[in-house]
């Protein structure tokens, strides 16, 4: 029951999935929640906008 509170965004068919979905290579995660695991791609897009912030300055 290691991963029983861990969820994931599923790239390849866009929804969240506990543990035990999909390989790890066609999902983001984990995240602590399902809501949070709902917002992947945002999450991840406002990431990459602060590291290419960060790389510019």
């Amino acid at each position: 029951m290691a991963h029983e509170n861990e969820w994931y965004y599923c790239l390849k068919h866009h929804r969240v999935e506990p543990w035990d979905g999909c390989r790890a290579a066609d999902r983001l995660g984990p995240y602590p929640d399902k809501e949070t695991a709902e917002h992947a791609l945002e999450i991840a897009k406002q990431r990459n906008e602060a590291a290419d912030r960060y790389d510019e300055s």
